[in-house]
């Protein structure tokens, strides 16, 4: 029978109270029953609005109906055709501006969880015992791979699928880009990742990390010397921004980035740490996107009582409305209508506060969202030892001085076109390389684009 419920289950979680004080995942995921529950929601629209709003295309009725039947294996098979990671964007993709923005369900309930049972079925086949991947038979081509991220990944992925000899070039030590360094354990457990990774690996795809292309190795030397006949260039945007404002060079002021990535990466946040991190007792973040939310949920963690600083409104946030909800619930404070202006500082040298001018919304701006403009004579002071930039990043402008021929934006971003294809003849880019930092899910889009046209490039070779 289906489930004409106008609510969709929830999704079990640890209590806020006790996530606070760990790094475990804060959403613990639906059981078996929960997700066939869910499942029998969904209409199964001929019309697929939802899949629209995928930016990998998944055929999204056609695995719910398999949850539904209780065909959990059938239902991975029907995700995995189009992504490459579907635990991880079970878990950290838009799906409310997404694919579940477009459910008909929506229109006069809560839409069908969509997110929620993608992740249920990549965990559940994860928790299946391992079985023996059928590697694609070669079609002679080779082709290589910028970075690991998402982008870099998904175009990895569907080439070797199709037969080609990829190798993914990563510069940390660590495969999987901003999934391994910039989202936290509660959100995204590492072991997924990498179990992810070790998916495409079966493929035939190989990682070589430690290798920074622009140092290490160029594109051209790639091209030329090593015989790679087309280039995928995912190499993400992790320059991290600063405001220049004073008191930003001061002891106990961190990019987000670099934050993030000691305690994803180099796990800082553990008691026995060889590089710890501090984040004191008052931590004062700035921004208001996802990036912001994951630092400030990781400072609370550490023992701070944290400030989120953002120069606009609630109704602005550009953080997906989940992430906020779950910081507001961890005791995290927002300071709406604030912007910093000055970092104080001890005589020591460290962080002492931050002083901040109160603002008010005006006219839009070129973004869409109104305009924040200063509050005469008005500004708070907010004590903190400790204060995390999260206002951006751009990309490292390393690939881009060290490989002739290749067209960037002012701002860095390369240059490329809807398919991927840079100026630079067979090299191609997608995902933050080039639109500068968005979704996990519109970076994997990009990259199974490029895929697609290395894919009809190289076989006119």
């Amino acid at each position: 029978m289906p489930n004409m419920s106008l609510t969709r289950n929830e999704m079990p979680v640890q209590a806020p109270d006790v996530r606070n004080k760990n790094f475990k995942e804060v959403a613990l995921g639906y059981t078996e029953e929960q997700a066939i529950d869910e499942a029998k929601r969904c209409l199964g629209c001929k019309a697929k609005p939802c899949s629209t709003g995928c930016p990998v295309q998944i055929d999204i009725p056609a695995f719910i109906a398999r949850v539904a039947e209780g065909d959990f294996a059938g239902a991975y098979k029907v995700i995995t055709q189009s992504s490459s990671l579907p635990a991880v964007c079970g878990r950290v993709c838009p799906q409310e501006t997404q694919c579940e923005s477009k459910c008909v369900r929506g229109k006069k309930g809560e839409p069908v969880a969509i997110g929620r049972l993608e992740r249920f079925v990549a965990d559940w086949h994860n928790a299946q015992p391992e079985t023996e991947v059928e590697k694609p038979a070669s079609n002679g081509h080779k082709a290589a791979v910028i970075g690991s991220g998402p982008s870099g990944l998904a175009c990895a992925g569907d080439l070797a699928k199709k037969g080609y000899d990829v190798t993914v070039f990563e510069a940390l030590h660590v495969a999987g880009g901003v999934l391994s360094y910039g989202i936290p354990e509660f959100r995204l457990p590492k072991t997924i990742v990498q179990k992810e990774i070790e998916g495409l690996k079966a493929l035939g795809v190989h990682v070589e990390t430690n290798t920074v292309v622009g140092r290490t190795i160029s594109i051209d030397e790639l091209m030329k010397e090593e015989g790679f006949e087309s280039v995928f260039i995912g190499s993400g945007a992790g320059l991290p921004r600063f405001m220049n404002i004073p008191g930003e060079n001061l002891n106990g002021v961190y990019s987000a980035n670099e934050f993030l990535t000691r305690i994803n990466l180099m796990k800082a946040y553990k008691p026995d740490s060889s590089t710890p991190i501090k984040a004191g007792t008052k931590a004062v973040i700035v921004g208001g996107g996802n990036v912001a939310m994951d630092a400030a949920r990781c400072a609370k963690r550490l023992g701070a009582e944290v400030y989120i600083v953002y120069r606009r409104t609630e109704n602005e946030l550009p953080a997906r409305a989940e992430e906020v909800e779950h910081a507001k619930e961890e005791g995290i404070i927002f300071k709406f209508l604030t912007n910093p202006t000055e970092i104080t500082s001890t005589e020591d040298g460290w962080v002492k506060s931050v002083i901040c001018q109160e603002m008010e919304l005006s006219e839009p701006d070129a973004s869409g969202r109104a305009k924040p403009v200063p509050k005469e004579g008005a500004f708070v002071e907010i004590e903190a030892d400790c204060v995390i930039m999260s206002i951006g990043t751009s990309p490292n402008p390393l690939i881009k001085s060290t490989t002739e021929g290749l067209d960037t934006q002012k701002w860095g971003g390369i240059i490329a076109d809807e398919d991927g294809l840079t100026s630079k003849e067979g090299v191609y880019a997608g995902g933050d390389a080039v639109t500068g930092a968005a979704t996990v899910i519109l970076a994997m889009g990009a990259g199974k684009k490029a895929a697609a046209a290395m894919d009809e490039y190289m076989q006119k070779k």
